[in-house]
């Protein structure tokens, strides 16, 4: 039974997020509605990860099995003939027997762009901070997230995930060619429900004076989300690249 992996990327705007639900628009729904429109039957279509209402990727990784073979080429522009604009299949290929687009993957790499002067262009991924932080600060703070830690305290609360310990390779805060202009970078071999997000809340307050810099370890020790920041809005996040 031959396994494809499709590569995607998506505005999350209108989007409740990636998994189905009953009623709901969302990107899974939406690729596998139009697989069937192609291909006359429909695969199940297994992402990466789960992304939230309104996040977006720019790497989404998602895996289907057929029971024939297909032309990938024709594939690709079929599907992105079918998918609305704010969907894009930049890739459709035959993988190795057994890949699995969650399990295998090693590192996801998620930013979070922000800008301290109004934009008008990109105002649907970026949002505005206002007073500008301390972008020194915050990445001081973010050094307290790398390595292996309970995350239960940047988690939703009713997120039903059981293991909540995360390996977090990279947390910094990188400036772009563009004055004003930053993104948060994250890379771990996994993230919990609304991780990223409250992550991001938390050090922004850092980085507007009204956390103390120190906070990041005491709230991780404390396995309490109500000891960490509010989640940043959903619009700013981007899955950037997953990588196997």
């Amino acid at each position: 039974m031959p396994t494809y992996r499709i590569l995607i990327e998506y505005d999350g705007t209108d989007f409740c997020g990636w998994q189905i639900q009953p009623g709901k628009p969302t990107i899974q729904e939406s690729i596998e509605t139009a697989l069937e429109v192609v291909l006359r039957t429909r695969p199940n279509v297994v992402g990466s990860g789960r992304t939230d209402a309104g996040v977006h990727a720019r790497g989404q990784v998602a895996h289907f099995e057929l029971d024939f073979p297909i032309d990938t080429y024709r594939l690709c522009r079929s599907l992105n003939g079918l998918l609305p604009p704010t969907i894009a299949i930049l890739s459709v290929e035959e993988a190795p027997s057994g890949f699995h687009a969650r399990y295998d993957a090693k590192e996801r790499v998620y930013h979070y762009y922000v800008a301290t002067v109004e934009r008008a262009l990109d105002r649907n991924i970026r949002r505005l901070l206002r007073p500008a932080p301390d972008f020194d600060l915050m990445n001081a703070a973010a050094q307290d997230l790398v390595g292996v830690h309970d995350f239960d305290s940047f988690c939703r609360t009713q997120s039903e995930t059981i293991n909540r310990v995360c390996c977090v390779q990279k947390a910094r805060w990188i400036p772009e060619a563009r004055p004003g202009d930053w993104y948060f970078e994250i890379a771990a071999d996994r993230f919990l429900h609304g991780m990223v997000r409250s992550i991001v809340g938390t050090l922004i307050q850092i980085g507007q004076g009204r956390r103390a810099p120190t906070d990041i370890a005491t709230i991780l020790g404390a396995k309490d989300r109500r000891r960490a920041g509010p989640a940043a809005p959903a619009s700013g996040l981007v899955l950037e690249k997953v990588i196997y």
